[in-house]
Parts: C-alpha cells; sequence; structure tokens
C-alpha cells in the first residue's frame, strides 16, 4: 500500500524534515526530487495534500503556511495499522512481518513491548 506519488512524498519529506510550516516556494526550494518542477505544480500538489487531510496550512501574507497534520512516525504508523485492518488475517500479517525482523529490530521491538507493557500495567 503506497498512499504518496513521487511528487507528494518529495513534498511530505521537505515538510517534515523542516519542522516547521512552509510557504510554497520554501518547499520547492528545499525538497529532494530528481527533476526541476514548476512552482505551480508545486501549489498544486501541496494544495491536493491539504484537501487530503495530510497538511495543515494558515495564510502568510499572499501565500499559504503548510505543515503536516501529523508526525512521519504518526503518519507511518496509522499506514501500518490501515494495512492490518484491511488485510485478512492480522495475525498472520503481523507474525510475517516479524519475521522479516533482523536481531536489532527484533531487540528493539521487545524494548517497545516492555515499556508498553509497564504504561498499561501488564506483567511481561
Amino acid at each position: 500500500m503506497k498512499e504518496f506519488g513521487e511528487l507528494e512524498a518529495a513534498i511530505m519529506d521537505a515538510l517534515w524534515e523542516a519542522g516547521r510550516p512552509l510557504v510554497v516556494r520554501e518547499v520547492r526550494e528545499t525538497m529532494d526530487y530528481d527533476r526541476d518542477v514548476a512552482y505551480t505544480t508545486v501549489m498544486t500538489v501541496t494544495n491536493i495534500l491539504y484537501h487530503k487531510g495530510l497538511l495543515k496550512r494558515e495564510k502568510a501574507g499572499r501565500a499559504w503556511r503548510y505543515w503536516p497534520r501529523e508526525s512521519r512516525e504518526e503518519h507511518s504508523a496509522r499506514m501500518m495499522n490501515e494495512v492490518l485492518s484491511g488485510c485478512g488475517d492480522p495475525g498472520t500479517t503481523m507474525h510475517r512481518f516479524i519475521e522479516s525482523f533482523s536481531d536489532e529490530e527484533m531487540a528493539r521491538l521487545h524494548e517497545v513491548l516492555d515499556e508498553i507493557r509497564e504504561r498499561r500495567g501488564i506483567a511481561s
């Protein structure tokens, strides 16, 4: 499941990396994209991302200043939840996914699970 096209991903990456609201000119200047893209194209796609509910915006003079509605990590977690809820068997899908983890990723998973158990008051 891929939510973004290449240009949408470049715009979202620029906004996530900026850590602050940007006007379209700044998005265009800072985004990492293989081709030169017209200002109006970046403006149109940024507006589309806003109408999809992925960005917030406020007026900045005659321009709009945009920022992500959620962090990159929050967005990724939401997408993973959507994949799991849309698959036939979430348990098997999760099992196959976790099987692909490296030893380091598996250790981090255990740390995260321990943190969540502790926060919820669940014995391990």
